[in-house]
């Protein structure tokens, strides 16, 4: 029997609307899936945003003010979709309320604040899942196994990446993002950590790292209204920016590997340049997030000269399965909103914690913080892994 689940998206912007999205669309893609989320409610403070939401895509009711959401005996499971600084507020608001919490990174500005809505998770009892969404890509979950069986042999060293230009233009909004009060962290937070759970995933535990970060582009005009995803205020009133552009890192894992973690958001001529490269004693894979779907595979007893070949993953890796029915059919982004959905709501169903969660979120944020360490002291930073 199919349970039917109350579900809110607290902020509605262009993640709020992909979550949405994800919720209507999961059991086509999931039909064994024993819950049917409902949309119940949208929750967003910009005047008439939350009605345009709930007439487009049919949420029962809208409101401006989150703390409704909480109260509403309806809901079981909120998406929290709101900027950085809410995070926290809004996250242990909803765990105490009993909600089950489907949370965007970083959760919150800082390593504390990640910790503070695990803590409220694990208090009550409640199921918890973090937008980390590039893990659920079929192939960096191949590319995963293939590393864990040794197939490139034992890993010496990676690089990870995340280029985008989506803050490259001068007249671009100095909206909550640049703000170390309102956003936290600039890049660290946004593509960085990103990157740190992908290293994580694919390698094992970062144990020390030396990074460096930069502001390329020091000041911004003020927006005069409202604002979504990355909008320009040319003309407004100038002010600086808090947080950084750039962040260069170092690492390394437990396991004795090395790695570099490279982002900016102000790479002109970079569009979602997200990617990974892995090297072993006896191979290598790559992966662009730009071919999504595809993996460069280098493995044999050659070492030297030894080729490189594309694998396009199929119905056996990770979820592709629910989404098409053989190797080299396109899956994009929203589908891995959708796999991360499943995964939610799959533990809320079962009491058992299915894909990413709180505690990667406070890992992933124990290296950021470490980052910005080791920025501000010039030097090598242990990473303390959280307990």
């Amino acid at each position: 029997m199919v349970e039917a689940l109350g579900v809110a998206v607290i902020g509605f912007g262009w993640m709020g609307r992909v979550h949405t999205q994800a919720y209507a669309r999961v059991r086509h893609h999931y039909p064994q899936l024993p819950l049917r989320p409902e949309l119940i409610t949208v929750a967003e403070e910009v005047p008439g945003r939350a009605e345009e939401a709930a007439e487009r895509f049919g949420f029962a009711s809208a409101t401006r003010n989150w703390r409704e959401v909480a109260a509403d005996p309806r809901v079981g499971a909120v998406s929290v979709t709101a900027p950085n600084f809410l995070h926290r507020e809004i996250g242990v608001a909803m765990a105490e309320a009993g909600k089950h919490l489907w949370i965007e990174k970083p959760v919150g500005l800082t390593l504390a604040d990640a910790r503070a809505v695990a803590d409220a998770v694990a208090a009550a009892g409640v199921q918890a899942a973090v937008g980390f969404n590039y893990r659920n890509a079929p192939a960096v979950e191949a590319a995963r196994d293939l590393i864990a069986s040794g197939s490139i042999g034992t890993v010496t060293h990676a690089r990870i990446r995340l280029f985008s230009d989506y803050a490259a233009h001068p007249e671009s909004a100095l909206t909550w993002r640049y703000e170390r009060e309102r956003g936290g962290s600039g890049v660290l937070g946004d593509l960085a950590s990103h990157g740190a759970d992908l290293a994580r995933f694919l390698l094992g535990d970062i144990t020390a790292l030396t990074a460096d970060t930069a502001v390329f582009v020091p000041e911004r005009a003020r927006p005069t209204g409202a604002t979504a995803g990355h909008a320009r205020a040319a003309g407004g009133v100038p002010g600086p920016v808090e947080n950084e552009d750039y962040v260069g890192c170092l690492l390394r894992f437990a396991s004795g590997a090395r790695g570099v973690l490279e982002a900016c958001r102000v790479s002109v001529g970079e569009q979602n340049n997200y990617g990974f490269e892995v090297h072993g004693t006896r191979g290598a894979v790559f992966w662009d997030f730009r071919r999504m779907n595809e993996l460069g595979v280098s493995r044999g007893t050659a070492y030297q000269d030894q080729p490189v070949s594309t694998v396009y993953v199929g119905p056996g890796d990770g979820d592709f399965a629910a989404f098409q029915p053989g190797a080299a059919n396109a899956m994009g982004f929203d589908d891995l909103k959708v796999v991360e959905a499943y995964r939610f709501l799959r533990s809320v169903a079962e009491g058992t914690p299915h894909g990413a969660g709180l505690p990667d979120a406070v890992r992933s944020a124990a290296a950021l913080e470490a980052m910005a360490r080791s920025a501000e002291s010039g030097t090598w930073v242990t990473v303390r892994t959280p307990s």
